[in-house]
């Protein structure tokens, strides 16, 4: 197995974007996307993923956060899909229920090289910090497109808005990490088809 790591650097007239991502890290991260509550929620996906992540991020926050969420989301998913490479050996399904104090929320991915998102959440504020909490279901939406996964989450229990969205991050990230995992089982892809 070669390294599982990619960089990339996306600019337009509205972002500018540069990751460096590596899916066999041990959870180190450096994350500036000039929203603290947003690089709090990145810096724990790196985190309980064991991802190694380095994200900076320059946007047009004078606008609002959309630009600069939606953005590293797309950056983001398409890291995913690079380091993967083919997809050799990976486990390809990932899931994680998750609880955060009161909320509890479940995670399931599926690295079929499919885009979809279902999410099930209602936040009572419109705001956590200077992040947007619509932004939520736009980053995993970008992440999901730019990844070609398939990504369900769902609070099952709701409560604080803050322990659910950091209950949203942590549970997408160890159900990364588990999908991500190598299997020494696993023959080439894990697929009938032969192909993800």
């Amino acid at each position: 197995m070669g390294d599982r790591i990619a960089k990339l650097q996306r600019k337009t007239k509205e972002t500018d974007i540069r990751i460096n991502f590596n899916i066999d890290g041990r959870g180190i991260s450096m994350i500036n996307t000039g929203i603290g509550f947003f690089n709090h929620m990145l810096e724990g996906v790196a985190k309980h993923g064991f991802f190694d992540l380095q994200l900076e991020c320059e946007g047009d926050l004078a606008v609002d956060c959309h630009h600069t969420i939606e953005d590293c989301g797309i950056v983001f998913g398409n890291a995913i899909r690079e380091a993967l490479s083919d997809k050799a050996g990976i486990r390809r399904y990932g899931s994680c229920i998750l609880p955060m104090d009161e909320t509890l929320v479940l995670c399931a991915v599926d690295l079929s090289g499919r885009p979809y998102l279902a999410y099930d959440a209602d936040f009572t504020t419109d705001k956590i910090g200077y992040m947007d909490t619509e932004m939520i279901r736009e980053f995993f939406y970008a992440v999901s497109y730019a990844a070609g996964m398939n990504l369900h989450i769902k609070v099952l229990s709701p409560g604080n808005n803050h322990h659910m969205a950091e209950a949203m991050f942590k549970a997408f990230a160890r159900a990364l990490d588990e999908a991500t995992a190598i299997d020494p089982r696993i023959e080439g892809i894990l697929s009938t088809k032969g192909s993800l």
